[in-house]
């Protein structure tokens, strides 16, 4: 192997509390694609931002072909050679594809741009990638996968040794991304290194020739694709060896029969999600695990209306229904903890006892307001079945704890008397006090009936209360795990298959 055209020794950065590089290390060769992995938080991003010069880094050193690296702002990194390309495309769509290719680079001739020169520089530029379109129309009138190869195309403008594709396919289906990776294994006979950042396990081993796992911050591993199983890649990603985990003999004795609240058969939505069935009864929480990006959060979003599929079907006590957004979701009776609780969960700025009865409100309808003494009874309620820490009603609720937070969207939910709990990781970023309490909470309510699909990362969380596990992969759904079926190792192992 020659030598390799980047290298990365000891990288450190940190924000005020958190470390989010700790002595990084990394190395690129040129013409090969290197899969950079990791969960939320691994500090995929930070390192990319410390490569392009978007962060200064705080230790470490950088060498691009031999020689000794700082940049100190994207441009400068472009100039190297260290180009980017981001998943939402960050060029114009109401400019045409030349535009956007020769922007702040147009030819000009007696001071004027020389638009001609500009039409064929554009289609010079296009043509390693092999995409002959029409370079006058607007960017915006042609496909995501059309958008991006032009974003590709731009960032190849120049002596670029070095490419950076993050999530590129995230919006692509499958046609269009064969036809992506055609074009890079392209860029990689012409020498071109390329770091590919992603979340989908085949295309990783469909097009990357080695793959580096980030978690908390460190390298925890640099391997050949090809001397790499799955099984391993899941096990570092997460942190845990399956044949190292504890399997917990569960109850074989399984609840009878019930009639399932929701069923959504084969719901799904392009470049979202594929094809997902699932079912959850009365006092029953049915599980959905996987990897980041694997489209946990999609499934429960496309069921309560956040989003809309445009196939599949759901049923709600076995009559079909057709649910377009949230408000419908919450009429049926749907209730839905978002994962990200500052900003789609809590209104930092409003009351405990206003957060609390949002979701009642919109369900009533604006006409119908909730009297104010109606208000202060549901609250205090609330506050007091919860274990909610303030010190009254009317203090904003963006000033509580994570954990209380999380209890007043519960509470938000409860009043509406819900058949149906949709949790986003209901315990990401609490305490540990917190965490037990609202764990708690969940198996009560599902002790007293309620149906609940719940989302965790936490392999430990979901297999403590989940009487089934729905895993997905790559947006599909790869397997079910039943009651007895249901734990760590498995998870892993569906996830790796």
């Amino acid at each position: 192997m020659s030598a390799p055209i980047l290298t990365l020794s000891g990288i450190t950065k940190s924000f005020p509390g958190v470390r989010a590089l700790d002595g990084v290390d990394f190395q690129l060769f040129p013409g090969e694609v290197h899969a950079l992995l990791g969960e939320n938080g691994a500090g995929k991003s930070t390192l990319i931002k410390v490569l392009t010069g978007i962060y200064r880094r705080d230790g470490g050193e950088m060498q691009l072909a031999g020689r000794t690296i700082d940049p100190k702002s994207g441009r400068e990194a472009q100039d190297l050679g260290i180009s980017t390309v981001y998943q939402e495309v960050n060029l114009v769509p109401t400019l045409t594809v030349t535009e956007n290719l020769t922007l702040e680079r147009q030819p000009r001739r007696f001071g004027f741009i020389n638009w001609g020169a500009a039409r064929r520089h554009a289609q010079e530029m296009l043509k390693p990638l092999g995409l002959d379109i029409d370079v006058s129309r607007p960017l915006g009138s042609y496909s995501i996968a059309i958008q991006q190869l032009v974003a590709i195309a731009r960032a190849l403008d120049g002596e670029v040794k070095v490419l950076i594709l993050d999530e590129p396919t995230a919006s692509l289906d499958a046609r269009e991304v064969a036809v992506l990776f055609d074009v890079l294994r392209g860029l990689k006979a012409r020498g071109i290194a390329i770091v590919f950042v992603t979340h989908f396990l085949d295309q990783v081993y469909a097009i990357s020739d080695r793959i580096t796992v980030l978690r908390n911050g460190k390298q925890v591993g640099s391997h050949l694709a090809a001397n790499l199983p799955r099984l391993d890649l899941v096990s570092l990603m997460l942190g845990k060896a399956a044949e190292a985990l504890p399997h917990i003999a569960r109850d074989e004795k399984a609840p009878g029969a019930r009639e399932p609240v929701i069923e959504a058969d084969n719901i799904g939505k392009k470049h979202m999600l594929e094809d997902v069935s699932l079912s959850a009864a009365r006092g029953e929480i049915v599980g959905l695990a996987g990897l980041l990006g694997s489209g946990r959060s999609e499934t429960i979003k496309l069921i309560f209306g956040a989003d809309s599929a445009d196939r599949g079907s759901i049923k709600l006590h076995g009559v079909p229904m057709a649910i377009r957004n949230p408000r419908q979701g919450i009429r049926l009776g749907m209730a839905f903890c978002p994962e990200d609780r500052k900003h789609e969960g809590i209104v930092a700025e409003l009351s405990v006892r206003e957060n609390i009865i949002l979701a009642l409100q919109a369900k009533r309808g604006w006409r119908k307001r909730i009297r104010r003494a109606e208000q202060d009874r549901f609250a205090s309620e609330m506050i007091l079945a919860l274990g909610i820490r303030t010190p009254d009603a009317e203090k904003p609720v963006g000033q509580l704890s994570g954990g209380n937070q999380q209890k007043v969207i519960l509470a938000r939910w409860l009043i509406t008397q819900p058949q149906l709990l949709l949790l986003d990781e209901p315990t990401r970023g609490i305490d540990v006090g917190a965490h037990a309490e609202i764990m708690g909470l969940i198996r009560r309510l599902c002790d007293d009936g309620m149906a609940m699909v719940m989302v965790s990362s936490e392999l430990e969380e979901i297999t403590a209360v989940a009487d089934r596990v729905v895993v997905l992969r790559d947006r599909h759904k790869v397997a079910e795990l039943t009651r007895t079926e249901v734990s760590q190792p498995a998870i892993i192992e569906a996830i790796a298959q």
